[in-house]
């Protein structure tokens, strides 16, 4: 009998184009497969040519104390020219959020936080059963389902937490900022598979929370307010990896977002009956503080009845604008539009009332573009490709503010082994 063998290049050739879940069983076969497969040629590889890894429009709409998670993958081309006829596309559903039994802040609660970063989600705070006063922070992965709670902080008065994603180590942190007038500190969380705790840091400019916050390449962004009347406005700078702050004064309020992987301010100058006239700055240098500048009005008799805010840019380069609330008796729509070409195209969604049911009542939307740079497009799809995923998010609840993490093995998982061992020992 001949031995055929392939040249390694053809064999990551073919496994490039399988699903993620092939991919992740093919590190049964051998060892040299494992590390070939857990190589970072490989992983770039994958993530550029997969289509699962293909990023994605994300949506999270509330209705009682619960999160219906949807989403959408993004188009990779831009769209070639404005239409006054809307595109209609289904979004993919994945899960209600918290599980039942549990509840998650509502939106006007002075304690709610919400942030996505590097394809999990963060809420604060969940309560844990209905006695409960106080809720913990909790994260969760809306595409698989897992979560996981963190430590329980006590606050004084409102609490403003923000989620973040270090892509050099690999680390999700929490930063929780003090009310101003009150008696807290700082803190600061990395979750991670061992004994969480919060830590205390300093913050060197006074400030009030003013919107929530983002994360690109590593650093934390929101927009604060140093005086009493919200006439100075700061955006703020947390380096997740360093743990330090630096700070950018825009001069007026603005919206912070992520412009292909560099902060974005977007300052609203005029919104009329069916227009929104904006400037848009960009970040082209942190150190010097350097920008373009840009302007735009966009139009569409759509405008008219319903309030659109931006909230990012998609992989094709086209600015996302989005509705803010949602009812089953209207429409939602998200528009796209190119800078370059001067385009606008209307996305109508359809299919959020088959899973978050009919709601005459207005529901908040919160719409998150994947930032789309290769650390992040990694640590979207984690659960496949990196086995700490499934340590990190065990679906275990804190039984106390001072309890250790305890995983939980779960029988799916211990099915997965199983068969994972069976075809080990068929390749053995």
């Amino acid at each position: 009998m001949v031995s055929v063998s392939l040249p390694k290049e053809l064999i990551l050739e073919i496994l490039k184009r399988l699903p993620a879940k092939s991919v992740k069983r093919f590190h049964c076969v051998s060892k040299q497969w494992a590390s070939m497969l857990s190589c970072p040629h490989f992983r770039e590889l994958f993530l550029t040519r997969s289509s699962s890894a293909q990023p994605r429009l994300l949506f999270a709409i509330e209705k009682h104390n619960q999160w219906s998670l949807f989403s959408l993958p993004q188009r990779l081309t831009p769209y070639e020219k404005s239409s006054s006829s809307s595109v209609v596309v289904t979004p993919e559903f994945h899960m209600k959020f918290p599980p039942d039994g549990m509840l998650i802040y509502p939106r006007h609660d002075r304690r709610f936080s919400f942030g996505y970063a590097s394809g999990l989600m963060y809420f604060y705070g969940m309560w844990i059963n209905e006695h409960d006063y106080d809720g913990v922070p909790v994260i969760c992965n809306p595409l698989t389902g897992r979560y996981a709670s963190l430590p329980f902080l006590e606050r004084y008065r409102k609490a403003f937490s923000f989620f973040g994603f270090d892509p050099i180590e690999k680390q999700y942190k929490v930063l929780f900022m003090a009310y101003p007038s009150g008696p807290d500190h700082h803190t600061v969380l990395t979750f991670g598979t061992g004994e969480m705790s919060w830590r205390k840091i300093e913050c060197s400019v006074k400030h009030d929370i003013v919107s929530d916050g983002i994360c690109i390449n590593g650093v934390m962004y929101y927009l604060g307010d140093t005086s009493e009347f919200m006439t100075a406005f700061v955006v703020v700078c947390f380096d997740v990896r360093s743990e330090t702050f630096s700070f950018i004064y825009p001069g007026s309020y603005c919206e912070v977002i992520n412009y292909k992987g560099k902060l974005g301010l977007v300052f609203c100058d005029d919104y009329t009956d069916d227009a929104i006239e904006l400037r848009l700055w960009v970040l082209e240098d942190k150190e010097k503080i350097e920008w373009s500048k840009y302007a735009y009005k966009l139009k569409d008799e759509k405008f008219s009845a319903h309030y659109v805010s931006i909230v990012g840019v998609s992989a094709a380069g086209e600015i996302v604008l989005s509705m803010a609330d949602f009812t089953s008796k209207q429409p939602f729509y998200v528009f796209y539009y190119n800078p370059e070409r001067n385009t606008l195209q209307c996305t109508e969604i359809q299919g959020f009332e088959e899973h978050h049911g009919t709601f005459d009542r207005r529901s908040r939307v919160r719409v998150f573009v994947d930032d789309c740079s290769s650390f992040y497009r990694f640590a979207d799809h984690v659960e496949y490709l990196n086995v700490d995923e499934p340590k990190l998010l065990k679906s275990k609840i804190y039984d106390g503010p001072n309890a250790k993490i305890e995983w939980e093995e779960e029988e799916e998982e211990d099915e997965d082994e199983d068969q994972e061992k069976e075809e080990e020992d068929q390749w053995s």
